[in-house]
């Protein structure tokens, strides 16, 4: 990677907040870090990212409509958007992608498999 590919990670559980910015940068990425859906919304569309890891059960607003919220805005139209979430149920990869996300992944995160699908929507190799 020529410059550092940058990364909104929107999550509210402190946990995964944490193990996931270290690992992500840690591999080159610089990482900016949302706790809400209304402050990941907020950051996608005034941030320059070209990535965002969106948690989908998070207070304030949900990552759907967070989703749904970014590909409205003008900025939101160029950045990758990635579902993370626990409750994988049957439809949610497809209410994902209906929602605007460009990919979908489960927690616990495999993060070889995230770096790939993050690698997926830069188009580049990991």
């Amino acid at each position: 990677m020529s410059a550092a590919k940058r990364v909104l990670l929107v999550e509210d559980n402190e946990m995964n907040r944490d193990m996931l910015s270290r690992r992500l940068a840690k591999r080159g990425f610089e990482v900016g870090i949302a706790m809400d859906g209304r402050a990941g919304v907020d950051m996608a569309l005034t941030g320059n990212f070209d990535v965002v890891l969106m948690d989908m059960n998070l207070p304030e607003i949900d990552g759907w409509e967070a989703a749904r919220m970014i590909r409205a805005g003008e900025k939101g139209k160029r950045v990758a958007i990635i579902a993370l979430t626990a409750h994988a149920m049957q439809g949610d990869r497809e209410k994902a992608l209906a929602a605007g996300c460009d990919e979908y992944d489960t927690k616990p995160v495999d993060f070889e498999r995230l770096l790939a699908k993050i690698a997926a929507a830069l188009g580049t190799k990991t």
